[in-house]
């Protein structure tokens, strides 16, 4: 597997990672042994990072397109997510607010599109007796 792959995996940002897991390909009983049993490099970068984008997003509760759109920077420490957060600053609260209806949204998507699925279910099932 490649070092960027297994970093997306992962959720750590590879440039951080050390040389020699950038550099060669992972087997998969290396990948799994990653998980499994991370070692203190591993611990330390999801611990505190940096966090790449997606982990950034998810950790201040918005979407990677929102981070994009507030243009703020793709890469964060633990701490700074923790100052923006205290912080809240207005972009942080609108894309938030944003995400949560969009969520929202989706639940109810898929609430419909189940009941919608039972109910043809339901239509089959007499039809076959």
């Amino acid at each position: 597997m490649k070092p960027e792959t297994a970093a997306k995996k992962l959720g750590i940002y590879l440039p951080a990672a050390p040389t020699e897991f950038q550099e060669g390909p992972l087997t998969r009983d290396d990948f799994v042994e990653l998980q499994a049993n991370p070692p203190e490099w591993l611990a330390e970068l999801r611990r505190t990072g940096p966090h790449p984008r997606t982990e950034v997003a998810r950790k201040l509760g918005i979407s990677n397109s929102g981070l994009a759109r507030a243009e703020a920077p793709d890469v964060l420490t633990t701490a700074e997510i923790k100052a923006l957060l205290e912080e809240m600053p207005e972009w942080l609260v609108t894309e938030r607010a944003t995400f949560a209806a969009v969520r929202e949204e989706a639940a109810l998507a898929a609430e419909k599109k189940a009941e919608k699925a039972a109910k043809a279910e339901k239509a089959a099932k007499a039809a076959r007796n």
